[in-house]
């Protein structure tokens, strides 16, 4: 009688085991991914392998899971740098962007939902058929685009619509809307009354295209479009922003 007891015991406290590992994998998926109810896998599927497959995944993970994500994205033109098999900074920004472009929840976790949509492998689509950079100040998105096709797909911060004051003068903190050239160009950080600018590329009067330490998923600039330093670096490079550049913002 004693084995028979210890024996249901340890069925239980596996039982309940169990049960806590389910749901902490229901608790850390991304808060995009909090309406999506896990479904019972088909018999020739184990359960254990299917979520292997794409496993939820966040800042400072690591491993081919985030190489496999990173492949998608880049083949796809939301541009992270290198494919490193580290989530990092880059590739965070990556995520926002796709979560944006897709009207998901931005919160870079790559859980079922945005899964779904790396796996579609889709690159973006612009409004226009010429070349330009455009502004979605409502998605908070950026796209390189050349010959009416998205090159890249960029996380940026735009104009946080908050008013200040800078110079004894009071400002709405709006990106306003149009069609713009590139007419001003500062090589390295630029220190303005308002903080620092990397590589600011201005199409607007003081308003620019510039490098930052900070680019939220949100609008939170004083009218400029915010980027990493790092994606200012490339379209810079690949000549997709320069002086007479057009930039349209919307």
């Amino acid at each position: 009688m004693t084995n028979i007891k210890i024996d249901r015991r340890h069925a239980l406290q596996g039982a309940a085991v169990a049960g806590t590992v389910g749901a902490i994998g229901i608790a850390t998926a991304g808060r995009a991914d909090a309406a999506v109810r896990p479904t019972a896998a088909p018999a020739s599927a184990p359960t254990a392998v299917v979520a292997a497959t794409y496993p939820t995944l966040k800042r400072g993970s690591t491993g081919t899971a985030v190489k496999d994500l990173q492949t998608k994205l880049s083949g796809a033109g939301y541009w992270l740098g290198s494919v490193d098999g580290s989530f990092g900074h880059l590739t965070q920004q990556a995520v926002w962007a796709i979560q944006k472009y897709w009207g998901l929840s931005r919160d870079g976790v790559v859980g079922p939902l945005t899964w779904g949509k790396v796996n579609l492998r889709q690159r973006p689509k612009s409004r226009y058929t010429t070349t330009r950079i455009e502004v979605d100040k409502a998605r908070q998105l950026m796209f390189v685009v050349s010959s009416g096709a998205v090159q890249l797909c960029l996380n940026t911060s735009t104009g946080a619509n908050k008013p200040f004051e800078s110079g004894g003068h009071w400002y709405d903190g709006r990106t306003p809307s149009g069609t713009f050239k590139v007419f001003r160009y500062v090589p390295g950080w630029y220190h303005g009354a308002l903080g620092d600018l990397y590589r600011p590329m201005f199409f607007n009067g003081g308003i620019a295209i510039h490098g930052s330490t900070s680019i939220p998923p949100y609008n939170a600039s004083h009218g400029c479009c915010r980027l990493s330093t790092a994606a200012q670096d490339t379209i810079i490079a690949r000549g997709a922003l320069k002086i007479g550049a057009t930039v349209t913002v919307y």
